[in-house]
This record gives structure tokens, sequence and C-alpha cells, in this order.
């Protein structure tokens, strides 16, 4: 008898999608964001398979609520640059947080997901609300919890 290895198919896996929702409120920022990238990634299914993008939808609420480790809040920054003479920038992290707290999750998860064009398509499954409500209610989205889910 002759055994196959079990091979999933891009349609298989965009089947099987589904959507959860966490609950950010006092979670370490790092923590938070290495699960979040593995659910995203499908790493968590018995399908995985690392050229296909099987991962779930994630929703993420109380974005502003996460904490972060020791001094975190003034010695971590956000850089950019506007590409012009002195357009360098940078954006500490407590700044960054009170502005825009969204954001700093998905800086967060982007980071930890492949760097191509498979990870810009996992990051678009990405949802991320600074408040407790968001506008996916439709979808019918379960409560993930994080501590569940297995390290990457």
């Amino acid at each position: 008898m002759r055994y196959k290895t079990y091979t999933p198919t891009l349609e298989s896996a965009a089947s099987e999608r589904k959507w959860y929702v966490v609950d950010a409120t006092d979670a370490i920022l790092g923590r938070l964001a290495a699960r979040i990238a593995a659910v995203l990634r499908g790493k968590h299914k018995t399908t995985f398979a690392p050229h296909i993008d099987s991962g779930d939808y994630v929703i993420v609420i109380n974005a502003d609520k996460v904490r972060v480790t020791e001094d975190r809040l003034d010695t971590k920054f956000y850089y950019r640059h506007s590409q012009f003479p002195g357009g360098f920038r940078q954006t500490p992290l407590r700044e960054m947080l009170a502005k825009h707290p969204d954001r700093v999750i998905e800086i967060a998860v982007k980071g930890m997901l492949p760097h191509n064009r498979l990870g810009r398509q996992m990051a678009k499954k990405l949802k991320v609300y600074a408040g407790s409500t968001h506008p996916h209610g439709a979808q019918l989205p379960q409560v993930l919890d994080i501590s569940e889910v297995k390290k990457a």
C-alpha cells in the first residue's frame, strides 16, 4: 500500500476560514501579536502549509488597553522617513498608543508575518479596533482565548 501526503489546496483552505474576536485588555503586546500572527497564518490548524494562506480572520477589540513590559513606553520608537532631506521622524510608543492604538497592534503583527505577497494577504485579515465594539457582527465571530493558541 502506498501512502500519500495530504497537501491542502487554496480552495479548501479558503472555504474553512473562521472569524475570531480577541480582547486585548491587559494583554502584553508582543505575546498577543505572536499568537494573533499564528492564527492569521493558520499554524493552529492541522492542514497548515507554509505556501498557502490557510489562516482565519481575527478581530481585536480594546486595542487601547494593551500593556507593554518595563520602560517600553519611552524607549520603543516607530520610525518613518518622507524621502526628503530632514524627513526622518520618530514617534514613541506612548504617543502612538495615545493617538493610534490600533496601529501599534497592526505593526507588531505585520512584523511577525512573512515579508512577501502572502504576508500582505494575511495581514488584510486582521481587523483592529480601539474600543470594545466592532462592525463584524454578521460574521458571527467566536471568542478566541489567546492563552489557548499554541505558540508558533
